[in-house]
């Protein structure tokens, strides 16, 4: 069971990786906020403060996005101290969230 879940935070770890080589990745709030056009997929860290999970919230809510909220997105997405993010591409979100999916059905 360890090493599955270690297996999906690497992948999800390359997901992220290749979406923001690709340029399909948003990072931070503020410029989330300023980003005026379509996005996928909002993942906030689960230790993110009370302010970013609100304004998280009414973002998604706002534009009708899913929001996930990951532990350790700052390791994942390898920017220190971050820990808001979107996603602009409609393929990676979805492989992105099957991940997010597969991880949640393993108990984690």
């Amino acid at each position: 069971m360890k090493k599955l879940d270690k297996k999906l935070n690497n992948d999800l770890k390359g997901l992220f990786s290749l979406s923001r080589k690709a340029g399909y990745t948003v990072i931070g709030l503020e410029n989330l906020l300023k980003y005026e056009k379509r996005l996928y997929l909002l993942i906030v860290d689960e230790s993110a403060g009370k302010s970013l999970m609100r304004e998280m919230n009414f973002l998604s809510n706002k534009r009708q996005i899913p929001l996930a909220v990951l532990p350790e997105v700052e390791k994942m997405i390898g920017i220190q101290n971050c820990k808001a993010i979107g996603i602009k591409n409609k393929k990676f979100t979805e492989l992105i969230s099957d991940k997010i999916q597969e991880k949640n059905n393993k108990g984690e």
